[in-house]
């Protein structure tokens, strides 16, 4: 599934690529969970809602890459450790963090995603634009 993540997202991602080669990783009702105080914050359902998650993730981040990735699986749950290092979109900042994801694969499928970020307002501060003084 990341390779075919990266592979969507090296083809333009949202709006450019087209979902269909990540589709198959995911079950039809899939729901990813993403922190509220994140730009693409929310619950996120289904094959469209991954969709829209894409979108709002690619407008926030200039570049996503995972640099690094450590995983763990027993029975239907995986853990994934992944660093990443991201240029935000609006500010041109650069930030590299970790994220710790839980994965729940149902019938071969990954059913839900829980990401989990160390610092989400160091993430949110690299998004935002500050007024300049003036």
């Amino acid at each position: 599934m990341y390779a075919a993540e990266a592979a969507y997202l090296a083809a333009g991602g949202p709006g450019q690529a087209s979902f269909a080669p990540l589709a198959p990783y995911f079950a039809p009702d899939v729901v990813l969970h993403q922190a509220a105080a994140l730009p693409y914050g929310g619950t996120w359902r289904g094959h469209a809602g991954l969709e829209r998650f894409f979108l709002a993730m690619s407008r926030v981040w200039e570049s996503f890459d995972m640099t690094e990735q450590e995983f763990l699986a027993t029975g239907a749950t995986a853990v994934v450790l992944t660093r990443v290092r991201a240029r935000a979109r609006a500010t041109g900042r650069e930030l590299t963090f970790p994220i710790l994801q839980t994965i729940t694969v149902r019938d071969g499928r990954i059913a839900e995603v829980r990401p989990f970020y160390w610092d989400t307002a160091a993430i949110a501060d690299a998004c935002a634009v500050r007024p300049t003084a003036g």
